[in-house]
């Protein structure tokens, strides 16, 4: 379909760009079919919402493995797979008629193809096609279509589910997925492009990665932000109603959250091209965290709750062009997919559990004040955790540096 003059960088990126704001956007729309379907077959809310925990671990604990198959056999095939997987996914929600459907549908086939064909792997060839000067950059811009996905889908899925109902609207979902599938011809194997002088063996790579504190503090860190993100994208809207204030606000704090995440990922892809992204990523949480206690502390209204949104939308997924970017820096672009898959698993428990501990905690507690306090602490202690980082390209005697032998 494409001459291999016509796959330039930027058209890759572009190309990469669709997938996942495919991915993510067609993810961030599953919010809206909780209440159809457990209305029409009388479940209760917790029967989606655990098929969205089981998505969440999922991706998770499949990234590391899909992210090594695509760093040795080639990212197009497992971004098209990807593709394949979700829409099959998506077509047995259509036809789910019981929670053992939906936990296979939603809860593992969706996590194998966003696993396969989400921000992992993207950001792996993107690491890969592009010189490391303009490298956090291009991560940065990646990282911003998983939000501009879920302002231009979201809206769709909406329309979908009024005009045709949850079935039909999956259905359509699953038809656009394998759109992905042509997108996915551009990210097959550079060669030498992307080929490591060093030789290095995927088992190496992990032995390396492993023995370095850094990659460690990096995974820890991640948790932080899995923790931060699930539990707000979740949570926030039943907190303000809970408060008294307007259901539709926390639609308006969400969207706000993916607007202001456009500019933050791509404002924080730059500074990380001029700047130590250890300590960008240091500053960053210590914000977070900081946001947190203002939002705890200020009387909640509606202004605050938007403005909230706004200043967190900023910082919201600023840390993954900045730490897939950390990790290419340190170990070389070659196994990147895996090993960020590794750090990435972490950032997935922490969504687990940011989820699931919000939820705990109020229904035993009946309020969320304590889950806020935890969220900052959180951000303190990632904040912390980066700072030892040593962001040198590792050593490998008699070989140089990772880097060596990237096209330029």
């Amino acid at each position: 379909m494409y001459t291999k003059s016509s796959r330039t960088p930027s058209f890759i990126l572009f190309c990469g760009s669709m997938v996942v704001l495919l991915a993510m956007g067609l993810r961030t729309s599953f919010g809206l079919f909780l209440k159809p379907m457990s209305t029409e077959f009388g479940w209760g809310r917790e029967i989606f919402a655990f098929s969205m925990a089981i998505q969440n671990l999922l991706v998770g604990v499949f990234q590391p493995f899909i992210g090594a198959v695509a760093d040795k056999w080639g990212a197009g095939r497992v971004v098209a797979a990807g593709g394949v997987l979700y829409a099959l996914g998506l077509y047995v929600m259509s036809v789910s008629s019981n929670p053992f459907q939906l936990y296979l549908g939603a809860g593992v086939l969706i996590a194998l193809g966003i696993s396969a064909a989400g921000l992992g792997v993207v950001l792996g060839v993107v690491g890969r096609i592009v010189p490391p000067s303009r490298r956090s950059m291009a991560l940065g811009l990646v990282t911003a279509a998983g939000s501009v996905g879920q302002l231009l889908v979201v809206p769709m899925g909406q329309v979908f589910l009024t005009l045709f109902g949850w079935s039909k609207a999956f259905q359509l979902f699953g038809l656009i997925t394998l759109l992905m599938i042509p997108l996915a011809v551009a990210l097959r194997s550079e060669g030498n492009a992307t080929k490591d002088v060093h030789e290095q063996q995927l088992g190496q790579a992990l032995v390396e990665a492993s023995r370095h504190r850094g990659f460690w503090f990096l995974t820890a860190g991640f948790f932080a932000c899995g923790f931060h993100v699930t539990f707000i994208s979740v949570h926030l809207p039943a907190y303000l109603t809970d408060a008294g204030l307007a259901a539709e606000l926390g639609a308006y704090c969400l969207s706000l959250i993916g607007l202001f995440n456009i500019f933050g990922s791509i404002t924080s892809g730059v500074l990380g091209g001029k700047h130590s992204k250890k300590y960008l990523l240091s500053g960053l949480y210590l914000i977070r965290a900081v946001v947190f206690l203002a939002f705890i502390i200020v009387p909640l209204s509606p202004w605050s709750a938007l403005t909230f949104a706004s200043v967190i939308g900023f910082l919201w997924l600023g840390t993954v062009p900045l730490t897939s970017g950390l990790v290419a820096q340190i170990f070389g672009p070659r196994y990147m997919t895996m090993l960020f898959g590794i750090v990435f698993l972490s950032h997935q428990v922490g969504s687990f559990i940011g989820v699931w501990l919000g939820g705990y905690l109020y229904d035993t507690t009946g309020s969320y004040t304590a889950i806020w306090w935890l969220s900052v602490v959180l951000g303190v202690v990632a904040a912390t955790l980066h700072l030892p980082i040593d962001e040198q390209a590792v050593s490998r005697e008699g070989l140089g540096t990772p880097e060596a032998g990237l096209e330029k």
